[in-house]
């Protein structure tokens, strides 16, 4: 893997949870800091072990020919490509599954968690087993800060995926300038047999909610231009698909005619989608790898399409971490939004600390608090369009 690579491999924004939580270390303010007090410090701090590992590989990487990276990129291919033939897990097995609630609601949501295994060392595959700890402890820790903003309104289902490493991820990012190629394997794979197997054992025709963040959403945009397009009878009970974190472009929606972006805060059967930034990310045209061309945003805050400025005073409050007790809670934290509809990003003053990889994710990314600077908001919205399409049945 080259030099440039591996920076890219150490620092990639897609679901960078490790991020958020030494941005939680860091702020000492009196509102706090956005998520992080959730997280298992001994997970995270072995998350900020592989990191620091990675960079310095980009220092050893100086010295290796350009022989030697190629002989490593063919081996990674191969590797890749012989994973994406791998049997998927089976989900009749509990234990396939993060979670499968007690129904107590007439709606579910199913999530697909973003990028929490880095596999920073040395011979780690490039997809993660099912036993990976680094990968079952960040999908605890990623329930608790994402996906439970959609436990009031639903019953949230969560299952396990081979999902592809921070280093297959940044290897394919530099190569192709998107992820696809490291998401198209087992990651497709499973989440196909996992969504068949949901629908055929667990939904019992009930209306849903499929959501991500990051390589999470990455799958949610995949999954939406095929295994729903050939899957009609199930995308007609779809009230809302939120891929948060990953870009959906004007060119899948001109593409795939029953893919709609949301015009709203209640149509149902749509998408909607943002990243957030700072002024500073978007002043200096930053590009981070959850970032595509010609990407679509929904305001968060007043929930439109143009650029109407919602202040603070709109944001129904942000998941903070309490710096005393170490447990999260609501707080207001400034956290107002304005659409950059040219980059496709919610642009916000919150007082956020800001993704440390300045080189890749820009001076004031907020990737990792994609859901957290909007969480009531967010939950608000989800029980809005659910109201919405019961209203129409």
């Amino acid at each position: 893997m080259g030099m440039i690579s591996k920076l890219i491999t150490a620092g990639l924004a897609l679901g960078a949870v490790y991020t958020a939580y030494q941005a939680a270390q860091k702020t000492k303010s009196e509102t706090g800091s956005p998520v992080g007090g959730t997280f298992g410090r001994n997970f995270m701090d072995q998350a900020g072990e592989n990191i620091k590992n990675l960079k310095d590989a980009v220092k050893v990487e100086i010295s290796i020919t350009k022989e030697s990276d190629e002989q490593e990129e063919a081996a990674t291919e191969k590797t890749a490509d012989e994973n994406a033939f791998d049997g998927a897990p089976d989900y009749s097995h509990k234990d396939s599954w993060f979670q499968i609630p007690e129904i107590k609601k007439d709606v579910d949501t199913f999530y697909i968690y973003s990028t929490v295994c880095m596999s920073a060392n040395e011979g780690d595959p490039d997809y993660a087993t099912l036993d990976n700890t680094e990968m079952l402890e960040g999908v605890k820790l990623e329930h608790a800060i994402k996906s439970s903003v959609f436990e009031d309104s639903t019953n949230v289902f969560i299952p396990y995926y081979r999902q592809a490493t921070m280093p297959r991820m940044g290897k394919v990012w530099q190569k192709d300038k998107n992820v696809e190629a490291a998401i198209s394997g087992s990651p497709y794979h499973d989440l196909t047999a996992a969504l068949d197997y949901y629908f055929e054992h667990y939904n019992g025709g009930r209306p849903f909610i499929f959501a991500g963040h990051s390589q999470g959403s990455a799958m949610v945009r995949m999954l939406l231009k095929t295994y729903f397009k050939d899957h009609p009878e199930y995308y007609a009970r779809m009230i809302a698909a939120y891929a948060i974190g990953y870009s959906i472009t004007k060119e899948d929606l001109a593409e795939n005619a029953h893919m709609k972006f949301a015009t709203g805060e209640s149509d149902t059967g749509v998408i909607i989608s943002w990243h957030t930034e700072g002024p500073k990310n978007a002043e200096a045209h930053i590009i981070n790898p959850a970032m595509l061309p010609n990407g679509v945003a929904i305001n968060p805050l007043n929930w439109k399409l143009d650029e109407t400025y919602a202040p603070a005073s709109e944001n129904l409050g942000s998941l903070v971490m309490d710096e005393k007790t170490g447990e999260t809670e609501i707080r207001d934290i400034g956290a107002d939004a304005k659409l950059d509809t040219t980059r496709g990003t919610v642009v916000t003053h919150a007082a956020a600390t800001a993704n440390d990889m300045v080189d890749l994710a820009g001076p004031e990314s907020f990737h990792q608090d994609d859901y957290s600077i909007f969480y009531n908001n967010i939950k608000d919205n989800v029980a809005k369009r659910i109201a919405s399409y019961k209203a129409k049945q």
